[in-house]
């Protein structure tokens, strides 16, 4: 398996398997939600703006993960995890880890200080995620599982609580997704 950045020729296929995959755990509906959200990062956002990360086997794309630029208050460098896919007859054999950790060195390099995501509290802590309160860091919108608001710093810093609002790319602005 190979882990790559995402490119533009990858458009086709990663939009195609988020479809598929959260229209097999969380219904049709979920994934036209979810394939509909990253054409919609892939297509709106600047490029300086959106990094992508895919696992290829076989010349086929088996997970994807994208990390968008988050505004946050005291100006600190920042992106949100979402959304994260990975081909449902590969789960549970650690993809999902490895695109995570090699999104999280690239944010690293790039001296990124903050990764935000919105996702299984049960899941995202083995790369690092920690439960954050939004008295810590208000998310963009009304949380509606509010245990799933999770953070982690990159620089080795403590994340210090924010007042103020946070701002998420035009594709995630929207609060079905929240």
């Amino acid at each position: 398996m190979k882990l790559s950045l995402f490119d533009s020729s990858h458009t086709q296929e990663v939009i195609e398997l988020c479809t598929q995959v959260f229209s097999i755990s969380d219904g049709e509906a979920e994934g036209q939600l979810v394939g509909g959200l990253v054409a919609d990062l892939i297509a709106m956002t600047p490029p300086q703006n959106l990094i992508g990360c895919v696992a290829i086997s076989n010349e086929r794309i088996v997970g994807n993960i994208f990390f968008s630029h988050f505004i946050v208050p005291n100006s600190q460098l920042a992106f949100i995890l979402a959304p994260v896919a990975v081909a449902t007859n590969v789960q549970r054999t650690g993809i999902g880890q490895q695109l995570i950790n090699y999104g999280l060195n690239y944010l690293k390099s790039l001296n990124v200080d903050l990764v935000f995501t919105y996702g299984d509290p049960a899941y995202y802590p083995k790369m690092g995620f920690r439960h954050i309160t939004e008295n810590v860091v208000k998310a963009p919108y009304e949380l509606s599982l509010p245990h799933g608001w999770l953070a982690q710093s990159l620089d080795g810093n403590p994340i210090k609580p924010m007042q103020g609002v946070t701002q998420c790319v035009k594709a995630l602005s929207n609060p079905k997704y929240w």
